[in-house]
């Protein structure tokens, strides 16, 4: 079965790779900073304005005992489902990726793509409260394939609102959940021995558990797995900062210098270097924060609240904290560990066992030491990655419904679970290949709804036409 596998990755690789220069190098960067930019704008940087308030409510009321709903989730529950879905492999396998291939400065490129989707996840948060439907079982429905239908009516709503849901489906439900199994069972093969298939059939068995336990149960589970596991890697993280004190002033000028002189450590021509660091900042940033992808409005949609603006300024907290804390803290990190005057990949050469699966259980274990490092990392991604697999499920969830009814949920649940086992057992590089073809493939239809629906939130960002919602 493995030589088949190998074959089969032979073939595609390549492929895959094509697809994603072109959609990546072009097409996403465009689109994510002009849906983010636009919306910047027209809300006169709503990230900025009402930032204050986004954290007050998320923390002014934190509870990790939200309880079970009369349906959906509150606000921190939703909040805690979205965030659970985008702190994962991106964090530090991603991150760790965009750095060796674009240099340090592919990280400034990350918190400009997030500074602009901050805008962005708030029109898509306000977008899925505002055209969530309510089924005859009182269950909230939501997200991208319903405003883009609201946005556009007829066969063209239909085809667009049904080749995002079908990519949707592919990137996270299938693909995604392949990235997150590979990374865990990579990592912990690396540090504790233990095969990666074996760890596969151990997320299996706990995912179908949580799987099978609907909503109620998944938001049990997140609202209290994001806090413990966030906490977790913020201290490791810290601790490796206090330690490499000295080199910080060190490693955030290699982050800013490198973002515009990337070619004087990854070498090529200023242009090629250029176009990399932008778009591998843009690309793993997308994967990272999920801003603009359409993803996170899923988990968004289903917070009991009255004002689609409510929810859309607690969703961008979760970019937030995300990017400009999780995925940060890793990269200072790698980069005062590694990049700085005494680092080993300060050249820019960077050695044959060295991988963006490794680079920071290398990068941690220069401080704790190699078999702590890579086991602290091991357990972080572990809970970063399975608590993306639940995100990741439940969006391909809501939209297997939608295209084939609630009769379908159950088939799903089970390919999905077939997924999580292979991404133990296929190569890293083409698992991370595929997910990010159909990433990039569902931000299309996403972009082209927000756009058309920019008047729609202009009106709940500017506080006219507010109602309640979440009615049938």
């Amino acid at each position: 079965m493995l030589e088949a596998f190998q074959s089969l990755e032979a073939w595609l690789y390549p492929i895959v790779c094509n697809i994603n220069v072109t959609l990546s190098s072009y097409i996403l960067v465009f689109l994510l900073i002009g849906v983010g930019l636009w919306y910047s704008i027209r809300t006169r940087f709503i990230q900025v304005r009402c930032f204050g308030e986004g954290m007050r409510r998320v923390f002014g009321n934190l509870s990790l005992r939200g309880g079970r709903q009369e349906r959906g989730m509150s606000s921190f529950q939703a909040l805690a489902t979205a965030i659970a879905a985008q702190v994962g492999t991106g964090n530090i396998v991603g991150a760790s990726g965009a750095i060796l291939t674009g240099g340090p400065g592919a990280i400034f490129w990350m918190w400009v793509i997030a500074f602009f989707g901050m805008a962005t996840i708030y029109a898509e948060a306000t977008l899925a409260i505002e055209t969530r439907v309510v089924d005859e079982q009182g269950a909230f429905h939501g997200g991208p394939v319903y405003y883009i239908t609201t946005a556009f009516k007829g066969a063209f709503g239909k085809f667009l609102a049904g080749f995002f849901a079908v990519a949707i489906i592919l990137a996270l439900g299938f693909m995604g959940c392949m990235v997150q199994s590979n990374s865990i069972g990579s990592t912990f093969q690396t540090a504790f021995h233990v095969p990666s298939w074996a760890v596969g059939i151990v997320l299996v068995v706990i995912c179908a558990v949580i799987f099978l336990g609907g909503i109620n149960r998944l938001a049990a589970v997140t609202e209290k797995l994001v806090p413990i596991m966030a906490v977790i890697f913020l201290v490791g993280g810290l601790a490796v900062l206090v330690a490499r004190l000295a080199y910080l002033p060190e490693t955030f000028a290699m982050i800013f210098r490198y973002a515009f002189q990337p070619q004087a450590i990854i070498g090529g021509g200023f242009g090629y270097a250029i176009k990399t660091a932008i778009s591998q900042g843009a690309k793993r940033g997308l994967f990272s924060n999920e801003a603009g992808m359409g993803s996170t409005p899923h988990a968004h949609a289903q917070a009991n609240v009255k004002d689609p603006h409510d929810q859309g300024v607690v969703a961008m907290v979760g970019v937030f904290i995300d990017t400009f804390v999780v995925l940060t803290l890793n990269a200072l990190v790698i980069i005062s560990t590694l990049y700085t005057s005494d680092g080993i990949l300060h050249s820019g050469t960077i050695p044959e066992n060295i991988s963006k699966t490794n680079l920071a259980q290398v990068a941690f274990g220069s401080v704790f030491g190699a078999e702590a490092g890579a086991m602290f990392v091991a357990v972080c991604l572990f809970f970063f990655a399975f608590s993306t697999v639940l995100g990741w499920n439940m969006f391909g969830k809501i939209n297997v419904i939608y295209l084939f009814g609630r009769k379908a949920a159950p088939v799903y649940a089970v390919i999905a679970l077939i997924f999580i086992f292979l991404g133990t057992l296929m190569s890293n590089d083409l698992v991370w290949e595929l997910t990010d073809m159909f990433n990039n493939l569902m931000v299309i239809p996403n972009a082209i709804a927000l756009f058309a629906l920019t008047g729609t939130v202009m009106k709940i960002a500017q506080g006219r036409g507010r109602k309640k919602v979440g009615k049938a």
